[in-house]
């Protein structure tokens, strides 16, 4: 057996691995092995796992092939999420970063503008989600609208909440996320690697051996005032920007979908008004069939009607001769019988 090429979709380390023949490769360590299987189909996952846990045993790390063991299998609405990352990544990304200009930006909004935003985020949240049934699909795996409607509540967790957007973004996610407004409801478990957190200003006055003249302490404290000032500004307005294009992003989800709305609207109102013209024409080919018809059928009518009244007078006068006929007939016998008795 070979050594496989796993494809790599998160953070890891390429290391040697033993294969099950003995021969030396390439070993993946387990954020490679995790990231293949998560991208698996969840039918797919339970024998790549197994095959995997072999591999790792076999060239003698049996850590890694517990680690292995232990990964859960994901859920279809897990794995639909899962592919939608490694497809759209910079679109998830995008999403997870909006989720916090938004969070910043609702402290200073009204609430007809938070009605607004709500409105495209829901769109923003609902393209994404065709976007995966439209992957899901094009690997072989239809979902349904139940499926489908829990990757819809787990895009929104990721929008709402900085820790499950970092879930979505590993990857690896077992079974759905939703969001409650007090945070994540349900989480991944797996180990998610955070970013170390970014030190904060050094805060504190001068040191003990600083002794800075009045005068010049004056000017640097206006100085210092003056730059708290600009930076303060600086930073409105880096707020807004990142406001408006969040609102901005936001438009033109909403207006991509309004226009896919439009266009699938006007596609339908097409295909009927060419059904019903279709559907009018051959009726009016009917009536006309019918009209003609209706003709003939009068013009038989009058005609077969003279030829009823005619027959009627002949059955008329053949009736009265054939009642003369049959008197005239009955005076004859009784003449014949009325001669053979005067001859007896």
């Amino acid at each position: 057996m070979r050594c496989r090429r796993v494809p790599r979709t998160g953070a890891g380390r390429q290391r040697t691995h033993c294969c099950p023949d003995g021969t030396k490769g390439r070993r993946v360590d387990y954020d490679e092995v995790a990231d293949e299987l998560y991208g698996l189909h969840p039918d797919e996952f339970m024998a790549a796992r197994t095959a995997r846990e072999r591999e790792a045993r076999a060239g003698g790390d049996r850590a890694l092939a517990a680690a292995i063991k232990a990964l859960g299998k994901p859920s279809t609405p897990a794995w639909v999420a899962n592919v939608l990352v490694r497809h759209q990544r910079e679109e998830i990304e995008n999403l997870v970063e909006l989720g916090g200009l938004l969070r910043d930006a609702q402290s200073s909004l009204a609430g007809d503008q938070l009605r607004a935003l709500d409105v495209q985020r829901r769109q923003l949240v609902g393209a994404l989600t065709r976007q995966a049934r439209g992957i899901a699909a094009e690997l072989g795996h239809p979902v349904s609208t139940g499926v489908a409607a829990q990757v819809e509540e787990t895009l929104r967790a990721a929008l709402a909440d900085p820790d499950a957007g970092g879930a979505l973004l590993a990857g690896r996610l077992t079974g759905p996320l939703s969001y409650s407004g007090l945070g994540t409801v349900d989480r991944p478990d797996l180990h998610l690697v955070r970013p170390p957190a970014r030190p904060g200003p050094a805060r504190g006055g001068p040191s003990r051996g600083e002794r800075p003249a009045r005068r010049g302490g004056d000017v640097d404290a206006r100085r210092r005032a003056e730059t708290e000032r600009q930076e303060e500004a600086r930073r409105a307005a880096e707020e807004r920007r990142w406001r408006e294009l969040a609102e901005a992003r936001l438009a033109v989800a909403g207006a991509e979908r309004d226009a896919e709305d439009a266009a699938e609207a006007l596609d339908d109102a097409r295909q009927r008004a060419e059904e019903l013209a279709a559907r009018h024409d051959g009726l009016l080919g009917r009536v006309e069939e019918l009209t003609a018809e209706l003709a003939r059928t009068r013009e038989e009518c009058t005609r077969v009607g003279g030829e009823r009244s005619r027959a009627e007078r002949r059955r008329e006068s053949a009736e009265r001769r054939s009642t003369d006929a049959a008197r005239t007939r009955d005076r004859a016998r009784a003449r014949v019988e009325q001669l053979d008795a005067s001859d007896s």
